[in-house]
């Protein structure tokens, strides 16, 4: 059997041959080798980029052509819609009059109807996936709004299709009054509302959640934004971009949701289980905004909102509210120890009675398994006590609707929300016209 011997001597390691095999250096060898490897490197990622070019003039000689020998379409042309809007009607059957209001899911147009004459709202949709269809958002929307129908929620009537794929729209009855614009004229003519309009407003706005809550819906983004009011005082629970369908159980979902001056606080220090107890202090910060005529807690950022809530009701502890200490946020967060009481001071016993605090700090609990219900607040006894809630069509203001006035080309592309006259006069105000995050 051959083997081949190696003899170990003094200057080196040599083969069977006699060649040496540490000739040289390892120093020598090893940048001789990086010399090598960085050439090959550099001649491979020339080839790669040469390549890349080729194959991007390639494709765009490709796509050139393919426009020349195609036909431009049309855009009258209706192309294949998802099967659940293959029956709608065109938008073309309506006549646009002026845009609303615009926001994170959708544009909102008044507009008429052309076989009917009637006023309606017309929602375009936005984010809509071209290939798939809706977005998750616009599908809970649109089964939100045709799903529920309540007297103090807008009501979704269809859907209409434009010439594009994703132009779709939701057909809604037209409401023209938004409280937070109501409220900011109000505020400018010093003007309160008594207890019987405080209350003719929360009964059928906890009257609509609790509606909604039954029909496992959270709406998610309750605000006087979002709160509208017709002609006749009956409020109406509106935009359902951020609602969704729950489980009875808190689930993990998305905390980002609810503006921020209206946010439950489980949900500012990030827990990503929540449920309806999220509406519920949102209507408590909506309460307290008819009162005083402010936002209650106008939090500049998350944490100066959760400031700005400690302060009024006191620094929460797992004592008031199991697994306070455990929550996301609270692991790089020392807050100040503030004491409970603040409320009180912020909203004195002429603009609220006792039984009216108690009620606004059931709806403000920290504990979201112990704050008030929808059914809970609608049975609690500042309902009952005097003065009683006026009826819807007693409420004191009397508006006149946009609908009768004429708009021109520039009103209508500088409209930017809810347009309405009031016998106070709706002056102009730039104080809450900043956007909310």
């Amino acid at each position: 059997m051959n083997s081949v011997n190696v003899i170990e001597v003094s200057d080196g390691v040599q083969d069977n041959a006699g060649r040496s095999l540490s000739q040289t250096p390892p120093k020598a060898l090893l940048r001789k080798n990086q010399q090598w490897m960085s050439g090959l490197k550099k001649t491979l990622m020339d080839r790669y980029k040469d390549d890349m070019r080729k194959e991007k003039k390639i494709y765009n000689d490709k796509k050139l052509k393919k426009n020349k020998e195609e036909p431009t379409q049309s855009t009258d042309a209706v192309p294949p819609f998802h099967p659940a809007l293959k029956d709608s009607r065109n938008v073309k059957e309506f006549q646009y009059l002026n845009k609303i209001d615009e926001g994170a899911y959708g544009v909102v147009y008044r507009a008429r109807d052309k076989s009917t004459d009637e006023i309606v709202a017309l929602k375009r949709l936005k984010a809509l996936n071209e290939k798939e269809g809706f977005s998750i958002a616009a599908q809970r929307e649109l089964r939100t709004l045709l799903k529920i129908q309540h007297p103090n929620i807008v009501a979704g009537r269809e859907i209409a299709v434009g010439s594009r794929r994703n132009h779709v729209y939701v057909v809604m009855e037209y409401v023209p009054h938004q409280l937070r614009t109501f409220l900011e004229t109000m505020r400018q003519n010093h003007l309160m509302f008594s207890p019987e309009h405080i209350k003719c407003l929360m009964i059928q706005l906890l009257t609509a959640t609790q509606h909604l809550h039954e029909n496992n819906i959270i709406h998610r983004d309750l605000k006087t934004n979002n709160i509208l009011l017709a002609q006749n005082g009956v409020l109406k629970v509106a935009d359902f971009g951020l609602a969704r369908e729950y489980e009875c159980s808190p689930q993990q979902y998305t905390p980002g949701v609810v503006t921020r001056w209206y946010r439950a606080p489980e949900l500012l220090l990030l827990s990503p289980q929540y449920s309806t107890p999220i509406d519920m202090w949102s209507i408590g910060c909506i309460l307290g905004e008819l009162i005083n005529l402010w936002p209650l807690f106008p939090g500049t950022s998350e944490l100066d909102q959760l400031n700005r809530i400690f302060m009024d009701l006191g620094t929460p502890s797992d004592s008031i509210w199991p697994g306070y200490s455990a929550l996301p946020a609270m692991r790089n967060i020392i807050f100040d120890d503030y004491p409970p009481g603040g409320l009180r001071k912020k909203i004195s016993c002429k603009d609220l009675s006792e039984s009216g605090l108690s009620l606004l700090e059931g709806l403000l609990t920290y504990d979201p398994a112990r704050r008030l219900t929808a059914a809970a607040a609608l049975d609690h006894e500042y309902f009952t006590e005097l003065p009683l809630a006026i009826e819807p069509a007693r409420f004191p203001i009397a508006m006149e609707s946009v609908d009768s006035g004429q708009y021109s080309a520039t009103e209508l592309e500088e409209d930017r929300g809810s347009h309405y006259s009031t016998t106070l006069s709706a002056l102009d105000n730039d104080v809450l016209n900043k956007r909310i995050d």
